[in-house]
């Protein structure tokens, strides 16, 4: 019996595969079972146009068996078999496809498709075997052949004894080694998991010996094993079923069966699209965040299936990252695969399919937001910050399609608001969409900057998240409205006869405000009289484009480049505080130092800011009482 080579592209494609085409082992299986797959698919395209052949489904399988004691693993298929020609071919021309060659052939006969199309798959069963063996007799042959190998060294194939039509693999599986346990592919628990895991919906039945037991007849206390054939997948998915007659359970029912969460799914969202791509897809919005969500362990995707077949557990090109709290699957027949199910081709029919499902996630949260707005706020609790995120990266360019989106505290419907429904309630003297940050909704409340706007009857935004602030920064405006900071020097409420009160007020007392700056020299811009205080002596505003809550955030991150807000201390000159620091500065100038710093360092803690030196500021304290 002559050993047969392999061409030497064929030979180094081999060696390549098995080193490092494949990150898991055990997606061998998930290959082989495809082939088999695509061998009974090949009799019922036959089926179509010869009279001579019926087509009984329920008389094709696949079965596997697995062989401790001999470290054997078999599959068996009951397929359309191959002659000695096509096991030359197909399997001694690595990257030559029967299936590719047998579709193009049969192309779009009754909506079936044939899952292996270039023919490398077969040779990912070299990664857990010593020895392959291939026995297969083919529809209209009365003779069978058998093909071996034990990898690059070449192959053999001689004829053989089969009674029924179809192929059978044998993998002769590898001894373990320190870094790999091949026994976990001879185990029954494992093999079931692989092939749920993977080929769970391939549409003939996957048959397995499984280990039952049952109570001895003789003895209440034992228990007696036996085997018992058993079909391991499902067969039919979820998503190529009629959405109208699948309830809200099913689809629950599939959420926790593909262990998408522990959660309840707020919403499911069921896709079939049949044009210039066709795929189906199903889509939960989950209820609450994921231990990992904002963490680096937390990896976005979806599943990936082509033709019922897994592809990848999780196709992070699918979800746009503000997205990425979506679990789900996308099942598509057109996807190009790669020599690898496992390598996508990045080309415009994954692009399409992601476009298309960005669209379709953000207009079910629309209507999400509009008609079941209870469900909506309670996605938002957990997942709002995310969409933040997304109106933030990539220097906005999805600020148009999250803004209506996204929702702030409001302080005076005290709940969240769209900034649609702020701006549709702005009375027409407003100019601006006013926010103001801080570590809570209570201690933004208690802001002294909010008095002014507040005495105005207007709207004021709370932003508690760290991200709020920058994601604005990014939109700038809505509706043709920008947003104003509470702390910004320039509020844009002030009237004509105030201001001039102010710079009246300012004029009178520059020199005690120059004086007071040069005592706070290195820590504030300016000194001046304050427009929007009214009860309270003092407040910091900001000027510039970084704002105090900004400059803690950037603080915060490692690496900071010390970035701080230009900070403006300002006095309320209505407040009797105003008639001591005038007094000190005529009479007591070490007295107006005491006072000026107090009043600093008083402005700090309102904002939340650590004081430079709380001794100091103690001691201060203690020289004002004595």
């Amino acid at each position: 019996m002559a050993k047969k080579q392999f061409k030497a592209e064929s030979k180094r494609l081999l060696e390549m595969m098995i080193n490092s085409i494949y990150s898991q082992k055990e997606i061998f299986l998930r290959e082989l079972i495809s082939n088999s797959s695509d061998a009974i698919d090949k009799i019922y395209y036959k089926a179509l146009t010869d009279n001579t052949l019926s087509f009984d489904k329920d008389s094709y399988y696949m079965k596997v068996i697995a062989d401790k004691e001999n470290r054997t693993l078999k599959l068996i298929d009951t397929g359309i078999g191959m002659t000695k020609e096509e096991l030359e071919a197909n399997l001694g021309t690595i990257a030559k496809s029967g299936s590719l060659a047998f579709k193009n052939e049969n192309e779009s006969k009754d909506g079936h498709d044939i899952i292996g199309q270039f023919g490398v798959g077969f040779y990912s069963s070299f990664m857990v075997a010593d020895v392959v063996t291939v026995i297969s007799r083919a529809l209209g042959s009365e003779e069978a052949y058998k093909w071996e190998s034990i990898g690059t060294d070449g192959y053999t194939i001689v004829t053989h004894e089969k009674e029924e039509i179809g192929t059978e693999i044998t993998l002769k599986i590898k001894e373990n080694t320190e870094d790999e346990n091949y026994d976990e592919y001879l185990d029954e628990y494992r093999l079931k998991g692989i092939i749920k895991k993977y080929s769970d919906f391939i549409r003939y039945p996957i048959k397995m010996d499984s280990t039952q037991s049952r109570r001895n007849e003789d003895s209440e206390n034992e228990f007696d094993e036996f085997q018992e054939e058993q079909v391991i997948n499902s067969m039919v998915p979820i998503w190529r079923k009629n959405k109208k007659e699948l309830t809200a359970e099913d689809y629950e029912n599939f959420y926790n069966e593909k262990h998408y969460g522990f959660d309840k799914p707020i919403k499911h969202i069921h896709v079939s699209v049949d044009g210039a791509i066709r795929y189906n897809a199903i889509l939960f919005i989950p209820e609450k965040t994921p231990y990992d969500f904002y963490s680096k362990e937390f990896e976005k995707g979806l599943e990936l299936y082509s033709n019922g077949v897994l592809i990848m557990d999780k196709c992070s090109d699918l979800l746009p990252d503000y997205f990425s709290f979506v679990k789900g699957m996308v099942d598509s027949e057109d996807l190009s695969l790669n020599i690898s199910r496992e390598i996508l081709q990045h080309d415009k029919q994954l692009k399409l399919i992601a476009k298309n499902i960005n669209k379709k996630i953000k207009s079910e949260l629309q209507s999400l937001l509009k008609d079941e707005r209870e469900k909506y706020e309670e996605f938002y609790k957990s997942f709002g910050r995310q969409l933040k995120y997304g109106v933030y990266s990539d220097f906005g360019s999805n600020k148009e399609s999250l803004q209506d989106l996204i929702m702030f505290y409001s302080s005076k419907e005290k709940k969240l608001v769209t900034l649609d429904e702020y701006v549709s309630k702005m009375p027409e003297d407003q100019k601006y969409i006013y926010y103001a940050s801080g570590e809570s909704y209570e201690r933004i409340e208690r802001l002294p900057q909010t008095e002014l706007v507040a005495e105005k009857g207007y709207e004021i935004l709370y932003f508690i998240d760290e991200i709020d602030e920058f994601a604005i920064k990014m939109i700038m405006n809505y509706k043709e409205k920008e947003f104003k900071s509470i702390s910004s020097g320039d509020l844009g409420i002030e009237t004509e006869e105030k201001t001039d009160q102010t710079d009246a007020e300012k004029n009178e007392n520059n020199d005690l405000f120059d004086y007071m700056k040069t005592i706070l020299s290195d820590k504030v811009k300016d000194v001046r009289v304050s427009k929007r205080l009214r009860s309270h002596p003092v407040c910091l505003s900001t000027e510039g484009e970084v704002s105090i809550e900004m400059e803690k955030i950037l603080k915060a991150m490692p690496n900071n480049e010390n970035v701080k807000a230009d900070k403006v201390l300002e006095i309320n000159t209505n407040h009797e505080v105003f008639q001591s620091l005038k007094k000190a500065f005529e009479q007591d100038k070490e007295k107006l130092n005491l006072y000026t710093n107090l009043l600093y360092n008083q402005a700090l803690l309102i904002e939340g800011l650590p004081i430079q030196d709380p001794v100091e500021f103690t001691n201060d304290i203690c020289k004002v009482m004595v």
